[in-house]
């Protein structure tokens, strides 16, 4: 009898209908598996070829369904789910001074952040996300939280030059941070950074101690800019400079840094970013409700400039769905432009993967399906009455509002979110959990006697 080739022992092999790996090209591949093994895809290959070299310990049919990489939600306030309705229809600096900020002052303790950060995970891996950046108090618990679910994130850690829950000094948050990035260096699931809230927050001093150990460490900036006009207006007004040019100046501006929002913007900043190799969050549905602007998307990824998405925390957008946000930055991108053919479905669904992770400085680990990646996957029903009928994968995905048809999730090749039920996470105790928090929240303060 010949002699019957052994076929290799792998962890698990994943056969949908079709896959998006949003690579390098916009390829569909249909009837092919993808074979993971020690949490890394080794094999995307046809399924009838994948059954004869591979012998998966866990073997998923998925037969209705695409499989594609995860969303990376690249800016979010976890916590800030337990805030989520609590104040809206109004500007961004009434919003913060007069009801965030006190709010926060009153209740953001650890046990918030980690009911509020539970929350958004949940929320997030039932929609699609795998991956999401975090600035928020005690950042710790957000990266425990990230650890133990499961999930991928970036931490960065809040530094504002006035006293908060987590640090009276911006000293204080930079020593507590530069601990908890020490804690983590080595899981390379969790990344740490700095997050200095904004530039009318944040002083000179402070930000260029950040942009001198930001360079030692190699460790990611991200920092709200030129969120609005009134930003910007004010800053020339204070300084003479713009945001942007300000922190260029102080050497914050670098291939490390993450710049969220982006909404009033010239030529010469476009061009400076260009030049810097700093990455741009956009957020668009946040940036909406509070009428902050629109960032033209297509004029900084026709300049060169690597451009994420985020949705921004849940008390002003009002959710963490990654496709809604896709869907929307597709739409503005139009309107920005003044062109329909601008921010196509690809580029959307490009900008919420592979974007997201080239501006984390992640897009060697996930962001695509490609070999030697981690397997960061999420598979999603095509056969819905709202899936069909089903002519260009890429515009299904981004015009439909896809993220109530996410079925199963995957991080470093462990499954998250199975047939739409969490894994790692208990759900019940979660909801309870934020329904005692509305309770005492909504509650008015004690008057004393």
């Amino acid at each position: 009898m010949p002699n019957t080739p052994l076929t290799q022992a792998v962890e698990l092999m994943i056969s949908p209908a079709k896959i998006l790996p949003l690579g390098c090209d916009a390829r569909v591949l249909n009837d092919c598996s993808l074979i993971v093994d020690k949490g890394k895809i080794i094999a995307i290959t046809p399924t009838a070829q994948a059954h004869k070299a591979y012998t998966p310990r866990d073997h998923i049919i998925l037969s209705e369904h695409v499989l594609m990489p995860g969303l990376i939600n690249a800016h979010g306030h976890s916590a800030m789910t337990l805030l989520r309705g609590y104040a809206d229809d109004l500007p961004l600096m009434q919003w913060l001074q007069e009801y965030i900020w006190p709010a926060e002052s009153s209740w953001v303790d650890e046990n918030f952040v980690q009911d509020g950060t539970e929350l958004a995970v949940a929320e997030m891996l039932k929609s699609g996300t795998t991956c999401y950046s975090d600035m928020y108090f005690y950042p710790e618990i957000s990266a425990h939280v990230a650890r133990t679910s499961g999930i991928r994130a970036q931490i960065t850690f809040p530094i504002l030059n006035f006293p908060t829950p987590w640090a009276q000094t911006p000293d204080e948050a930079i020593t507590k941070g530069l601990a908890l990035h020490d804690r983590y260096q080595g899981i390379e699931r969790i990344t740490v950074g700095f997050g200095p809230h904004a530039p009318y927050t944040v002083n000179d001093e402070v930000f260029e101690r950040i942009a001198i150990l930001s360079a030692e460490l190699q460790a990611p900036i991200q920092v709200h800019l030129h969120e609005t006009a009134q930003e910007v207006s004010e800053a020339l007004l204070n300084t003479g400079e713009r945001p942007i040019s300000r922190l260029h100046q102080l050497g914050v501006i670098t291939p490390l840094t993450q710049c969220v929002h982006m909404t009033a913007l010239n030529d010469d900043d476009i061009t400076l970013l260009s030049q810097s190799g700093a990455s741009v969050i956009h957020c668009p549905e946040s940036n909406l409700k509070l009428a902050s602007g629109l960032c033209p998307t297509q004029q900084l990824l026709d300049a060169g400039i690597t451009v994420g998405l985020g949705t921004d925390g849940a008390a002003s957008n009002n959710d963490l769905d990654m496709f809604g946000e896709l869907h929307t930055a597709a739409l503005t991108g139009k309107l920005s432009a003044n062109n329909a053919s601008a921010i196509n479905a690809y580029q959307a669904l490009h900008m919420a993967t592979l974007g997201g992770a080239k501006a984390l400085g992640i897009e060697h680990l996930t962001g695509s399906l490609e070999v030697g990646k981690a397997c960061d996957a999420i598979a999603i029903r095509l056969d819905d009455v709202s899936s069909l009928p089903l002519y260009n994968l890429a515009s299904q995905l981004v015009y439909t509002h896809q993220s109530r048809q996410v079925s199963d999730a995957w991080v470093d090749g462990k499954q998250l979110l199975q047939d739409g039920k969490l894994c790692t996470l208990n759900e019940d105790n979660i909801k309870h959990k934020a329904k005692t928090w509305a309770a005492k929240i909504s509650q008015p303060p004690s008057k004393s006697l």
